[in-house]
């Protein structure tokens, strides 16, 4: 076989006994998120539907769509922000991976709908007055009110959604387009202003009130969720780096203490969004996945150096205060629901893996993937806890002097001929992913059994 090594399987080892199904509560949470949602859109819907008698004509048309589309659109404002929000319940049920594809789904939207708004609401205005659409723009943008702030949110919008395109984020660090990102609360806030003073369909005191609870919702949302309670958080459990330990070439793990961790609940798979107040780092929030077994008492992440902030990392200082959000991520025991469990690393995306590994029921089986040998991180650790546990673990290196496993479906029946009924856990490059979800549905695998996570956003 393949393989660069088996750690030994044993017949009664501990972890080897089998547990109950458990209810995974993720489906009904992200059914009843979805609905909201929905029934939001049906509202906005209805309230246009209200407030139009009839249409009539082109101007009727134009300018019907574009009090449409701009309901729509403010509308997918206010859910873009909640979806920047980190609500917990959302982030460990729904998950952050299905979270991130909504936010991008509801960034590509509201950009959408509100070009298409800008352009028929233009010129229907312009049929009406019999102008053109370009002297049309300038008489309302500059005469309207707080059109000027509007033109400002839609430039600030479009500036956001260039940097959160592929080709774009490629090219740039995560720390600057993060805090680019984050020009999208400003793009909100204005387009709220020309909201309220133009929108027609809005000029209704019931109507208005609700509008301004959604947004105000929306914004404490923000500020509780990321503001309030992370500072909570600082001052309760009075984190600091205790030790920064050499783990490979450009990667190290770092134990950060504090007071009553307990209380964090931090759960094997998680990660929280971790600032250290350093110099250089303190401006930026990173996350990483917890790597080794809450225990109450200390926390450990371990982070490989791919750009100036995480290569910062490795200089910490011992005593430095830190700063963390979180817990988040559904990547737990849950999603297995008491079945056996597949964990599938790429890289350093073996650290939430690693906790998994030692922690889920049953006969968890584990494989690595790396380019060299020297970048299986950890695996001193997970040879100790297959050997413990009587679990297998795999590994596989691409040079070409070293032993290679392919990603494939064969590869993956001949390792696991099981696979069919283990929920499998991913966790590894945006491109590996892919590839892995790929193989494991050509072996048979239910998308539904298929579980990973993205720190997108």
């Amino acid at each position: 076989m393949d393989v660069r090594t088996e750690a030994a399987w044993t017949g009664h080892a501990p972890g080897r006994h089998r547990t109950g199904r458990r209810s995974d509560p993720a489906p009904a949470v992200t059914v009843a998120f979805q609905t909201l949602i929905w029934a939001g859109v049906a509202a906005v819907l209805a309230l246009w539907w209200a407030d139009t008698p009839s249409v009539v004509g082109p101007v009727g048309w134009f300018t019907g769509a574009g009090r449409i589309t701009g309901l729509l659109a403010g509308y997918a404002c206010a859910v873009l922000v909640i979806l920047m929000a980190r609500v917990p319940l959302l982030d460990r049920t729904v998950g952050s991976d299905r979270l991130a594809r909504w936010h991008a789904a509801a960034g590509r939207t509201t950009i959408v709908l509100t070009l298409a708004h800008v352009v028929l609401i233009i010129e229907g205005y312009a049929l009406t007055v019999r102008t053109d659409p370009f002297t049309e723009t300038t008489r309302v943008v500059l005469h309207y009110p707080d059109m000027l702030a509007a033109t400002a949110g839609l430039l600030l919008l479009l500036l956001t959604a260039v940097v959160s395109a592929r080709a774009a984020r490629r090219r740039l660090s995560h720390e600057t387009w993060y805090h680019l990102h984050l020009l999208t609360y400003a793009a909100v806030f204005l387009a709220f202003l020309h909201q309220i003073a133009n929108g027609a369909d809005l000029d209704r005191p019931g109507v208005q009130a609700a509008w301004y609870a959604l947004y105000l919702g929306a914004a404490a949302l923000i500020v509780w969720f990321r503001l309030l309670a992370p500072l909570r958080l600082y001052r309760r459990h009075r984190l600091r780096v205790a030790e920064v330990r050499t783990e490979a070439p450009g990667v190290v793990s770092v134990l950060v203490t504090g007071e009553r961790l307990a209380e964090l609940a931090v759960r094997p798979g998680q990660f929280l969004r971790w600032r250290f107040l350093a110099p250089g780092l303190w401006w930026t929030a990173s996350p990483y996945s917890v790597s080794a077994v809450p225990d109450g008492r200390s926390l450990r992440i371990t982070v490989k150096a791919v750009g100036g902030h995480s290569a910062a990392v490795a200089a910490l200082r011992l005593g430095t205060r830190v700063w963390a959000e979180g817990p988040y991520g559904a990547l737990t025991a849950d999603r297995a629901a008491g079945r056996p469990a597949l964990l599938l690393a790429a890289g350093v995306g073996i650290t939430p893996l690693r906790v998994l590994f030692e922690t889920l029921p049953g006969d968890p089986v584990l494989i690595h993937w790396a380019r060299r040998p020297e970048e299986l991180v950890l695996r001193y650790e997970i040879d100790a806890v297959a050997a413990r546990r009587g679990a297998r673990a795999y590994y596989s290196v691409s040079r070409p002097d070293g032993y290679r496993l392919p990603l494939d479906a064969r590869t993956l029946h001949d390792l696991v001929p099981d696979l069919a009924r283990r929920a499998c856990y991913l966790c590894g490059p945006p491109g590996w992913t892919a590839a892995a979800e790929a193989a494991l549905r050509a072996a048979g695998v239910p998308a539904r059994r298929i579980h990973h996570e993205s720190f997108a956003f």
